[in-house]
């Protein structure tokens, strides 16, 4: 059995023709859908990228795995997807990158050159391809080829539409792989990492003309300035996270963000048809996530930040040709943390004791099982107060309240912030989010939901053994 897994950067749930969007194109995804198993409500666990990602590698949750942010060192205690790989006999070998920061107590060194940056490779990855944050392979690449294109990630992304699509940055990553994976013999793990559909917001070459901005939907507007969480308030005014307010901008910004998907869609396109050309379709495991969604306006922001589902709600696809459930919608709410698990139920491996996600088996089957009544998920912003404050500790706790916890059940939200205040949604009345639960005692059991789904995760790695003569019972 061949392992395909593939991210996909900042790729919000909604955008995708299998998911119902009556615009976007995704026909290569919404045939992993047909053929295998689509999880209509799968969240991320954190954002920006490295806590995404750190909670997709390990199975854990920020308040775990503890990497609260691009920078945050990835604790190489942990194990990961990679490892658990290796011992299921697979070389796992990355085309892309991992954002997985170094653990400092692996360095050679304080000069160690790993520890000026957050881009690390997750270890126990072979490496196919390495795409870092700036992204010189491919700038390098295109020089080579007469392209006069300027140094860095964002600048050279930006110009993407003055460029054909055949020499973008996804294709980059797609041609490398079709050129390694003509020399594997069967039983190979591939992990693809494409960076788009995340910002700049320029999809390459003729995507980015695929779709007429008059054409795309407005975004969910902010709730009026009175019933606005001071995160939220302060969200709206900093340029980073402050989508547009010009109608025109905003749809162009939507346009060019649906432009990116449909291109990563495309080179999907082309690896679907590498495999197939091997005669591998059907030996071939696909599992397809994102590291975290997109806000692309709705309540008036963009990128990934803060307590709105838009940056937390994902694409989830999982297709076992071994498996005879094509076609199934899973609705239960699933999370990225459960990627890790399924893999190890699928290729016969040990859950490590880590890991607070659940396997998808059993939902894909069918099967009546005891599973979730929400989805969780974090935000920390601790890093934009990093340098002033960490010397405070540990009398000074400001640092420990920059961050916020999420239960999303099916007709309530709870948002509890590190510093006691709290927002209540009723997705009953109103999913948009822009309407505020009323009854104390609707909110009151939202927030012991929220409570025992931290004490229920509490990190596990010794708690059940007990160092005993007669260790029978006990684990391991």
């Amino acid at each position: 059995m061949n392992v395909l897994f593939v991210t996909l950067d900042q790729f919000r749930g909604d955008c995708l023709g299998a998911a119902g969007h009556d615009l976007v194109l995704t026909p290569h995804l919404d045939r992993i859908a047909r053929e295998g198993v689509r999880l209509s409500k799968h969240y991320s666990q954190a954002a920006p990228c490295s806590p995404g990602r750190a909670a997709l590698y390990t199975g854990m949750y920020q308040m775990n795995n503890r990497v609260v942010a691009n920078g945050t060192p990835h604790d190489a205690r942990f194990d990961n997807v990679a490892w658990v790989a290796r011992r299921a006999g697979y070389d796992p070998t990355l085309f892309g990158y991992t954002d997985q920061g170094l653990d400092p107590r692996n360095a050679t060194g304080a000069k160690d050159p790993r520890l000026d940056n957050y881009d690390g490779i997750l270890p126990g990855f072979s490496v196919g391809l390495y795409l870092p944050e700036d992204q010189a392979p491919y700038i390098y690449w295109l020089r080579e080829r007469g392209f006069d294109v300027p140094m860095g990630w964002y600048a050279v992304l930006a110009t993407e539409p003055e460029r054909p699509a055949e020499v973008s940055l996804s294709a980059f990553l797609t041609d490398r792989f079709l050129e390694w994976l003509p020399t594997q013999e069967s039983g190979w793990f591939a992990h693809l990492s494409y960076l788009r559909p995340h910002s700049p917001y320029a999809a390459a070459g003729r995507f980015s003309k695929l779709y007429d901005p008059a054409d795309v939907e407005m975004p969910i507007s902010a709730v009026d300035q009175e019933f606005r969480h001071p995160l939220h308030e302060i969200s709206l005014q900093v340029e980073a996270s402050a989508a547009p307010t010009d109608p025109d901008r905003l749809r162009e910004m939507r346009a060019q963000y649906y432009g990116m998907i449909s291109e990563v869609d495309s080179q999907l396109g082309r690896v679907f048809a590498g495999i197939e050309e091997r005669n591998e379709w059907n030996e071939t495991l696909i599992v397809i996530t994102s590291d975290h969604g997109e806000q692309l306006g709705d309540h008036g922001l963009m990128e990934k930040l803060a307590y709105f589902p838009q940056s937390y709600h994902i694409v989830g696809l999982w297709r076992d040709p071994r498996s005879p459930h094509a076609g199934t919608v899973i609705d239960k709410f699933t999370e990225n943390v459960d990627i890790l698990p399924s893999l190890c139920e699928a290729l016969g491996q040990v859950i490590p004791r880590q890991v607070d996600g659940r396997p998808l088996g059993a939902l894909i089957r069918g099967e009546a099982t005891e599973w979730r009544s929400a989805a969780h998920y974090e935000w920390d912003w601790r890093y934009f107060f990093l340098r002033q404050q960490r010397e405070a500790w540990p009398l000074d706790r400001t640092l420990s309240r920059q961050n916020l916890a999420v239960s999303v059940g099916a007709d309530i939200s709870y948002v509890q912030f590190g510093d006691g205040s709290w927002k209540a949604f009723d997705l009953a009345a109103d999913p948009t989010w822009r309407t505020e639960v009323t009854d104390p005692s609707r909110t009151l059991a939202a927030a012991q939901e929220l409570l025992v789904w931290r004490q229920e995760h509490l990190g596990r790695a010794t708690t059940d053994m007990l160092l005993s003569p007669d260790r029978r019972g006990f684990w391991p």
